[in-house]
């Protein structure tokens, strides 16, 4: 927290100079740079529940679209306020910073706030910045054309909302009267919102609207629609969609369509056929990533195959494919709560050596089982490895110390 408080001292001294200095002030002088900024005002706001302290700490940060950091800020922000209810504030902040800061008085700025009224289910809001944005950039003159960006921002921020009948209005409606030419990213959302919305039929009439139109199809089109006709159990529509996509496209789709294949069986518990995909997959020179292994144990593990999923751990590792952090969390979690405490123990320790440590719920539940189980000196000694890595759970970790069967 010192790093904060003097952070919190400057930005004060700072906001005091600048309006006495007649806006003249350089912020280059400022002793932070603007990422150490974002990462004090991100900390911060995990614990910060206050929504006027949320918005200070967004403000001293001075937040860009322009960062990653930045837009990671910007949207844990966002989400805090919508999931306390504080509608109203996230309006006056995005308002704010695009009528006081000229910096943010930009298409990508807008395109940004659009978005993140989405994130926050606020679509009327959305869809009232997008008509703002175009009818004050016009000053008078007849829209010639309206922002392909904008409006591409507004159909995600629709289907972020799961506003999936909105998706459809603005399509159609605002591509004729504002004159946008969708381009590939317009379709492919719109298509998204088919897939997720349960009719993923629909994305044909779209497909064709792209031949008529020129824009050719990506990997991720076919992606989206791959994945509805798996959630709507439409199997002959997916060997449909694969011919097509190869045949009339000539696009391979590559490891991205294995794994969404292999997502998408795994959450149907359809996990034996998905595996016989990795097989086909690797049968043909391709190679499995850690995504594609991590879906697989834990579509094994939710069907309580806790053996095949230990199985497949053992090949990626022998593959020389390496584990993500998801393969550890996933394999920690289902081995604990199967009881097989020696496996969870013993993967538990080789994700810690590389730094991917399970959550804190799966550990403790590994922990609990340890000693419940007569290994009380394990217990103890990833208890002590976690006090060491994490000095702020140290105090959850003596509770669950103190509580261990002795």
């Amino acid at each position: 927290m010192a790093l904060f408080a003097r952070f919190r001292l400057q930005s004060l001294h700072l906001r005091h100079h600048y309006h006495h200095q007649h806006h003249h002030f350089n912020f280059s002088t400022f002793p932070l740079s603007s990422t150490s900024k974002t990462r004090a005002a991100l900390s911060l706001l995990k614990t910060e529940t206050n929504p006027e302290k949320i918005l200070e700490i967004c403000r001293s940060a001075s937040l860009t679209p322009e960062a990653h950091i930045d837009r990671i800020t910007f949207s844990v922000a966002i989400d805090k306020l919508a999931k306390s209810n504080n509608f109203s504030y996230i309006d006056e902040f995005l308002t704010e910073l695009r009528t006081s800061r000229p910096d943010l008085r930009t298409e990508r700025f807008a395109a940004h706030s659009i978005v993140l009224f989405g994130q926050a289910g606020m679509v009327d809001h959305a869809i009232r910045l997008f008509k703002e944005y175009h009818e004050e950039n016009q000053k008078d003159a007849v829209l010639s054309s309206g922002s392909v960006k904008i409006l591409n921002s507004l159909l995600f921020s629709c289907v972020a909302a799961r506003k999936y009948d909105e998706v459809k209005r603005v399509f159609v409606d605002f591509t004729k009267s504002y004159k946008i030419e969708p381009n590939l990213d317009t379709y492919n959302t719109v298509i998204q919102a088919f897939s997720e919305s349960g009719s993923s039929s629909s994305g044909y009439s779209i497909l064709n609207e792209m031949d008529k139109k020129g824009v050719k199809p990506n990997s991720t089109t076919f992606g989206y629609l791959i994945t509805g006709f798996y959630n709507e159990q439409k199997y002959d529509d997916v060997g449909k969609v694969l011919k097509m996509m190869k045949e009339d496209y000539g696009i391979n789709g590559g490891i991205s369509i294995y794994n969404i294949r292999i997502l998408s069986l795994c959450k149907l518990k359809r996990s034996k056929e998905a595996e016989a995909l990795l097989e086909g997959c690797i049968s043909r020179r391709m190679k499995p990533n850690a995504v594609t292994y991590s879906y697989l144990i834990h579509g094994f593990c939710k069907e309580g195959d806790l053996e095949e999923a230990k199985r497949l751990f053992k090949s990626m590792v022998n593959r020389g494919c390496k584990p993500n952090y998801d393969c550890y969390a996933t394999l920690v979690h289902y081995l604990s709560k199967g009881g097989d405490f020696e496996s969870a123990y013993r993967v538990c320790k080789e994700g810690i050596g590389k730094k991917l440590v399970p959550n804190f719920s799966s550990m403790k539940m590994l922990v609990n089982g340890l000693a419940s189980s007569g290994n009380l000196e394990k217990a103890k000694e990833l208890i002590g490895e976690m006090k060491e890595r994490f000095s702020k759970n140290v105090e959850l970790w003596d509770e669950v110390e103190a509580g261990l069967s002795q």
